[in-house]
């Protein structure tokens, strides 16, 4: 009966936010689990660990982004009601700002550990890089939940993978000071 209470109060219109980071934290550890299985069997387990290390990161940025963005939002008394377009277009710079800092993160991650692999190989790093990007998308828009968001930042969130993916120094040029951190 207790779990029942649980899923009932979770699954309330109050707790919606509540819920939508349970699920992408759930789905981000259930990828990194699968993952590295898949990459332990193709001999490249330190990719999952450095993509392990991304998502903690991103988790924390995007926490603190969130934070910072809403004592911002307060102290100029933004909101959606009183300042819209303010209010959507602040988030929305600041949630394709976290997808395209994983894009980046996630084709620097890959590309390095292309190297001298068969092709088939690379294009199932390519494709794990590019999941990553999605999940990443569930981690963001648990934060960042309007319909505008989300419609604007998967399709953001992929093609700068791509991006990255062919001219990594423009992901290195944007990002790496904050990948020199860690």
């Amino acid at each position: 009966m207790f779990r029942g209470d649980i899923s009932k109060w979770l699954m309330h219109d109050d707790q919606k936010e509540l819920f939508e980071v349970l699920v992408a934290g759930i789905l981000n550890v259930l990828f990194l689990a699968l993952v590295a299985v898949l990459l332990w069997s193709l001999g490249k387990p330190m990719l999952a660990l450095r993509l392990a290390q991304g998502y903690g990161i991103l988790w924390i940025v995007a926490l603190a982004a969130i934070v910072l963005a809403h004592r911002i939002h307060r102290l100029f008394r933004v909101d959606l009601y009183s300042h819209a377009d303010a209010y959507v277009l602040s988030n929305l710079a600041l949630s394709g700002f976290l997808q395209v800092g994983w894009s980046a993160y996630a084709a620097l991650a890959v590309q390095g550990f292309v190297g001298e692999t068969p092709t088939w190989i690379v294009v199932t790093l390519y494709v794990v890089g590019t999941l990553s990007c999605v999940v990443a998308f569930f981690a963001v828009s648990s934060f960042f939940q309007g319909h505008i968001y989300k419609m604007i930042t998967l399709p953001l969130a992929l093609a700068s993978f791509m991006v990255c993916s062919v001219w990594p120094a423009a992901g290195g040029a944007v990002y790496g000071w904050f990948f020199d951190l860690f």
